[in-house]
């Protein structure tokens, strides 16, 4: 795919039939923000992330399927990095500094999650290049659409998308798992979504605001970790995480719902000056956006280069 993963970052996947993790792996440790919405998260260490809180590295994010209980694959990743000696020094010990969220994916009769043994294979099949997207990892049991029940639901994934702008990169990586319907940005139909009977799309909108399908909103939610080369602090990486959901508002209808986790992680090394942040936040809300459209459009590639032209002036 065309991408561009940040020079420090690895993304590795793995899954099995059911569900799948993704794994976003910074070793040597970068600045971490995250903004989280909707009324049904599932989250590990967002707190700490917080622009007051002490800790200022942070080594690897975890977006995994399993609802709750997949939030012991980032167990698995911490254990992968402690072996390797990445970790804050905690007196004569190593903490690595995992964050993660989950979508909701338990739609089969039995149980499945991603435990701490997928958390570990998906760092070991960590790259730089060469990444497969879409129904993989994380993305393997989303689905976008189940208020009427799986039968008339839409297969998702999880996309990815970069934007390079003055010298940066951002790169954002996405699990598309909506109550809500996916609108393309360009033609402003629905892509993926609730289908009626006859196959086609039956709107999201109008259907809850016509009083339909309300005992049916099940568990959802759109995850995602932006990597970018910037130099951000806590304060703009959590500002940068914030203004992305703007491109998760462009493209799902409705989206931030109490059915919804909606996170968005931000992770910077800060290999490269900006001149300003908001040129990260723009880049980033672009990158979402692209991303969200790729976990639901395997076929669709993006990267964007916005290159400096003349005003012709």
């Amino acid at each position: 795919m065309n991408i561009t993963v940040p020079k420090g970052f690895k993304i590795g996947h793995y899954n099995d039939d059911h569900t799948g993790v993704t794994v976003v792996l910074c070793e040597k440790g970068c600045v971490c923000g995250a903004d989280v919405r909707g009324g049904a998260p599932g989250t590990r260490e967002t707190d700490l992330l917080r622009s007051e809180k002490s800790a200022q590295e942070v080594h690897a994010v975890v977006l995994t399927g399993g609802s709750a209980f997949g939030l012991e694959s980032t167990c698995g990743v911490m254990e992968y990095l402690k072996e390797k000696g990445v970790g804050v020094k905690v007196g004569g010990k190593r903490v690595p500094i995992v964050c993660g969220a989950v979508i909701f994916d338990l739609i089969y009769d039995d149980y499945y999650w991603p435990d701490k043994a997928a958390g570990r294979k998906a760092c070991e099949n960590a790259s730089d290049k060469d990444i497969t997207f879409g129904q993989v990892g994380v993305g393997k049991g989303a689905t976008v659409g189940k208020f009427r029940g799986m039968k008339y639901a839409t297969k998702s994934g999880v996309g990815a998308a970069s934007v390079k702008v003055a010298g940066i990169t951002v790169t954002a990586v996405v699990a598309v798992n909506a109550l809500g319907d996916v609108i393309d940005t360009d033609t402003r139909k629905i892509v993926a979504g609730c289908k009626g009977k006859s196959g086609q799309f039956v709107g999201a909108e109008e259907r809850i605001l016509n009083g339909e399908y309300l005992k049916l909103l099940t568990g959802n939610t759109t995850i995602g970790c932006i990597m970018t080369d910037a130099k951000l602090d806590k304060v703009a990486a959590n500002k940068v995480a914030g203004v992305a959901h703007n491109g998760l508002a462009r493209t799902i209808y409705p989206v931030h719902t109490d059915f919804d986790g909606d996170t968005l992680f931000v992770m910077a090394t800060g290999k490269k000056s900006v001149l300003n942040p908001v040129l990260v936040e723009i880049a980033a809300v672009k990158a979402v956006e692209r991303a969200v459209l790729n976990a639901v459009d395997g076929s669709a590639e993006y990267e964007i280069n916005c290159a400096e032209e003349d005003d012709g002036e």
